[in-house]
């Protein structure tokens, strides 16, 4: 993992359950990450604004109550502010639903019983 790499921890549109990106948070920190929580209840705009205020690396999403659709608004307004931040996201994201956010530009989807050596193993491939 390359040294200080900024990671944007987010969840969108009106899900509230965060106790799963709260755990995967404090691992990315142990394992070395910086990491920045917005917390729950996130614009698209919101975190496009800080992505870019905090120049952060990669921006990691958590779903769980079907706001995923939202990423594709987000990823549209990154590249309207010609900004090139990989976007991963965890939660229960239908199967069919995740290849289409692949297809979109989403870099990984990860579903629940993902370990956290393969969200960091994404995280370096991504961010190198």
């Amino acid at each position: 993992m390359k040294k200080h790499t900024r990671v944007l921890m987010t969840k969108i549109g009106q899900d509230g359950h965060d106790r799963g990106i709260k755990v995967v948070t404090t691992m990315l920190r142990d394992a070395g990450l910086e990491v920045i929580y917005t917390g729950p209840w996130q614009t698209p705009e919101s975190i496009t604004q800080v992505a870019i205020e905090e120049d952060v690396d990669i921006i990691g999403v958590s779903s769980l109550s079907y706001d995923h659709p939202l990423i594709f608004k987000l990823l549209d307004l990154l590249k309207e502010n010609d900004v090139n931040i990989p976007v991963i996201l965890g939660g229960i994201i239908p199967r069919s639903d995740a290849e289409e956010l692949k297809k979109a530009g989403v870099k990984e989807v990860f579903h629940p019983g993902s370990t956290i050596e393969s969200i960091l193993e994404c995280i370096e491939k991504v961010t190198a």
